[in-house]
């Protein structure tokens, strides 16, 4: 999607060889009308497949998440960081290790809002050693839905994520792959 990547060019930063810094456009300031085109490139690229909900995590995620959500017609639940009061009966519940903040969290989904029933489409802003798509797949499974697919806005393709998820079997649809961010540079795959 060269309107992703343009942005990625003009705004994303560098900060090593494995961090981009996203965050005038995705992670911390929303470019609401990249995250519509977002939508709809997702949207376009699973139409058909019979999603009845897209999942993602809180909170880089919702923007995009929510944006297919409308272009689908399906609603769109995010599974929480669990430390809520209102929050705490009949879960589905996971933990998740963050690269970029080094620390696990626990996840949780409320089993009224996903069932055996729904067709899953994932969305998630970035696809890196796989952590997270691996806690939203363990949440999925335990409600006993189907997962459809992975809609990833930014891959770091050099890391492990993207080969775990294709030898499962999952198909994954990445906006932005990016090969490298070695010498401060973002070097795209395609």
């Amino acid at each position: 999607m060269e309107a992703l990547k343009q942005k990625i060019r003009e705004q994303g930063l560098v900060l090593s060889d494995q961090v981009l810094k996203v965050d005038a456009f995705l992670n911390h300031q929303i470019d609401p009308r990249l995250m519509q085109q977002i939508g709809h490139e997702f949207a376009e690229r699973f139409a058909g497949l019979g999603i009845t909900k897209i999942v993602t995590i809180e909170a880089s995620g919702i923007a995009p998440a929510v944006m297919a959500g409308l272009e689908l017609g399906v609603p769109v639940i995010f599974a929480r960081k669990y430390q809520s009061l209102t929050l705490k009966d009949n879960l589905y519940i996971s933990s998740v290790f963050s690269f970029t903040k080094q620390t696990e969290s626990t996840l949780a989904i409320s089993a009224k809002h996903l069932g055996a029933d729904d067709h899953v489409l994932m969305i998630d802003d970035f696809l890196a050693n796989g952590h997270a798509a691996r806690a939203l797949i363990d949440l999925i499974g335990q409600s006993g839905a189907s997962i459809a697919g992975i809609g990833v806005v930014i891959e770091k393709s050099f890391q492990r994520g993207r080969a775990e998820l294709d030898a499962q079997g999952y198909r994954v649809e990445s906006l932005a792959r990016i090969a490298s961010l070695d010498d401060g540079q973002v070097r795209f795959l395609d």
